[in-house]
């Protein structure tokens, strides 16, 4: 079965989901109620390390978005379908509301904002506030030098980094979980264990006015969160049951949550990877990060597992 990257381009829903090679996104997509990645709820400030991470090209037009989590002052982990083959700077944000409504007026360039006008303080530190004071950090992306491009199961490695120009203060890095820590969880128990889901993608909600079909919104862009059971964990992956009909949790990861974290007990153990509909209400794949191919490369970048 074809599999959907978690992100967001320019672009129609069908043409996005059914584009193997798609990465995250900004402009136009939802989650099945007002409030949530789909089901779940407006995380506030329950997991200020995690960020909302814009991609631009190499003449600095904005191209897509993705989710990230701090785990060291200066590096954010995230997938590598958001940062393979990117050309032009990354830009961070740890704001839990971007928009509640159109326009977004998120730079237009790493260096420029919405109006035009030149960002304060880019050049000089590699941290910038926009015009509606959101605070942006500045950083170069990675992806593993393994990623399959979504082609080998066994050898998925949909992992990236974003490392920031400065470090960022005032905010606790996530805890990235001991390698195999999710292999101590019993096959007979992972389907009645919740994994939280975080990130800044879409709802898929009935819109407002026409069509009354559940659509990928854009509005409210804001960092949300959801509780979701395990379903199947392989060497690579965990697959967890997204639908927000599923009374064991609350939903599941939908369009721009690609690269976004998943906790348990206290650890990032996954970043958001695909999903295999386009009204986000089924299996979300979420790229295991406690295992040693991901964990001896985040270790290049300083990054290392919890003791």
């Amino acid at each position: 079965m074809l599999r959907r990257p978690r992100a967001r381009l320019r672009g129609s829903v069908r043409t996005i989901l059914l584009a193997v090679a798609a990465v995250a996104g900004l402009v136009t997509v939802p989650a099945l109620t007002a409030t949530a990645i789909t089901g779940g709820a407006p995380d506030g400030e329950g997991h200020p390390n995690v960020a909302i991470i814009l991609f631009y090209d190499e003449a600095d037009h904005f191209r897509y978005r993705c989710t990230a989590t701090l785990v060291t002052p200066t590096v954010l982990v995230t997938a590598a379908h958001c940062t393979a083959g990117t050309a032009g700077k990354t830009i961070a944000s740890f704001s839990s509301t971007i928009s509640e409504t159109a326009p977004s007026n998120i730079p237009t360039a790493p260096d420029v904002a919405a109006d035009g006008t030149s960002q304060t303080g880019y050049t000089q530190s590699g941290v910038f506030t926009d015009t509606r004071g959101r605070t942006w950090h500045v950083g170069a992306p990675h992806a593993h030098p393994q990623y399959s491009d979504f082609t080998d199961l066994k050898n998925w490695n949909d992992v990236g980094v974003v490392v920031l120009d400065t470090p960022v203060t005032g905010i606790a890095p996530a805890k990235i979980a001991p390698a195999g820590y999710l292999d101590t969880i019993a096959k007979s128990t992972l389907a009645h264990t919740l994994f939280t889901i975080v990130g800044y993608g879409t709802e898929v909600r009935k819109p407002d006015s026409g069509p009354q079909k559940p659509t990928a919104l854009s509005y409210p862009l804001i960092r949300r969160v959801a509780d979701a059971p395990g379903q199947k964990l392989t060497p690579q992956i965990l697959q967890v049951n997204g639908n927000i009909n599923d009374t064991r949790g609350t939903g599941g990861s939908c369009f721009g949550d690609s690269g976004g974290p998943t906790f348990r007990g206290g650890y990032q153990v996954t970043v958001t990877s695909y999903g295999y509909t386009e009204n986000c209400r089924y299996l979300d794949g979420l790229q295991r990060i406690d295992i040693p191919v991901v964990q001896s490369w985040l270790a290049t970048y300083g990054v290392r597992p919890a003791a």
